[in-house]
């Protein structure tokens, strides 16, 4: 495992040091995606970034990239982190959705969404999870049928949930129920669809932490042309597969309170003795597990960064980090707000502790825990992919899915 730069790599990040330094903005501009100057602001570094070269960095020239490594896609992630830069609409679609559509798609299709995706110009979600399947991505029982007038087009009736975005993105990708004869992983169709076609509606659900993040999505016979239709009918889940490895990686480790802001805050609040809370032996022995797991984290992305700077292709190991990231943030944010006592359930930015960082952390995390695959699924994948344990036993493999025993 090496943590240092080749020559190339010193040079490539020199490079996006000095282009960030004179490109990006030097102040944030709002926080949540759905507000409009957010929303412009995040658009406007998203072309700016894709007209030098810095957007997409590891897809082909010919669709708008800069054929650049994996390592070098790091890299500049590492060194933008850096500046106060806009939210990011766009890690969905560039990171999941739009891949799929290169993979599956015909050439004009790719040529009409995919340089308009890399500019911001476009945004896209992902329709995946239903209120009965959630992670089980193959329980869809959204349904598309042929249209009774011949055209070959279908009809998509159902509702998906938690789609993060869905307000404000102008396409998506959907899995569809096609064929409920076969078990349930053969019977599933991928399509790419307009947010905006008519019988399309989307409700925000309001979240504990005051965002509207996540969306019901609601679909009333909403016409798709065959032309639309992402792989083969019926190849589905293959397709989706695509989709949920690069999810793996987009959605990556958690983002919130660390160790570090707990120490600044644990050294200001009092204790019950009067003195920093720092002192007392059992915030100590948890801020010790908190900083043993987040090097354990920083060596495990190191052991990833090194596959990629040797033109590997990482494992499901990526999966670890996620676990162990978004349970260490919920321990962290819920330990903070115990310890700040009756001072804990102020969240005003202006009065609470760290801008009220750990509020923020606390009410945000439990969609964590199950954005891109819950604690149960990600344990299997590693149990499974990493560890080589035997598989876990699914009863409904082989079963017609309209034979699937339903609750009541």
């Amino acid at each position: 495992m090496d943590f240092n730069d080749s020559p190339e790599e010193a040079a490539y990040r020199k490079a996006a040091q000095d282009w960030l330094a004179a490109n990006a903005p030097k102040a944030h501009v709002g926080g949540d995606p759905e507000g409009g100057d957010s929303l412009a602001a995040s658009k406007a570094w998203q072309a700016k970034k894709a007209a030098a070269g810095y957007a997409c960095i590891t897809w082909p020239k010919e669709w708008g990239g800069a054929g650049g490594t994996p390592i070098q896609h790091v890299i500049f992630g590492q060194e933008e982190a850096k500046h106060p830069i806009p939210p990011n609409p766009f890690q969905i679609g560039l990171g999941m959705c739009v891949p799929t559509v290169m993979t599956f798609a015909d050439d004009e299709t790719k040529k009409r969404f995919v340089g308009p995706a890399l500019r911001g110009e476009e945004i896209w979600c992902q329709l995946f999870s239903e209120p009965s399947g959630g992670s089980d991505v193959a329980g869809s029982r959204t349904k598309a049928v042929r249209a009774p007038d011949g055209s070959g087009d279908w009809l998509i009736s159902g509702q998906k949930v938690w789609t993060t975005g869905a307000q404000f993105s102008d396409f998506g990708i959907v899995i569809c129920r096609t064929n409920p004869d076969v078990p349930k992983h053969k019977g599933l169709t991928m399509f790419w669809l307009d947010m905006r076609s008519p019988g399309v509606e989307v409700k925000p659900i309001h979240q504990m932490s005051g965002g509207s993040g996540f969306n019901e999505v609601f679909f009333t016979e909403v016409r798709v042309k065959d032309s639309q239709r992402l792989g083969a009918e019926g190849d589905g889940w293959k397709v989706s597969l695509v989709t949920l490895m690069n999810e793996r990686l987009a959605v990556g480790g958690a983002t919130g309170a660390s160790w570090e802001n707990f120490l600044e805050a644990a050294r200001a609040t009092p204790g019950l003795d009067g003195a920093a809370a720092i002192k007392d032996a059992a915030l100590r022995d948890k801020l010790a597990d908190w900083y043993v797991q987040a090097e354990g984290l920083k060596h495990t992305r190191n052991r990833t960064m090194t596959a990629l700077s040797r033109g590997q292709t990482p494992g499901p190991e990526s999966s670890i980090g996620k676990i162990v990231s978004a349970l260490q943030l919920q321990d962290l944010s819920n330990t903070a707000v115990e310890m700040m006592d009756q001072y804990g359930i102020i969240n005003d930015p202006e009065l609470a502790s760290l801008s009220g960082m750990f509020h923020g952390s606390l009410m945000f995390v439990p969609g964590l825990r199950i954005a891109g695959g819950t604690d149960e699924i990600l344990k299997n994948i590693i149990a499974e992919r990493v560890l080589g344990l035997p598989g876990d036993i699914r009863v409904d493999k082989d079963i017609p899915f309209k034979d699937m025993p339903t609750g009541r």
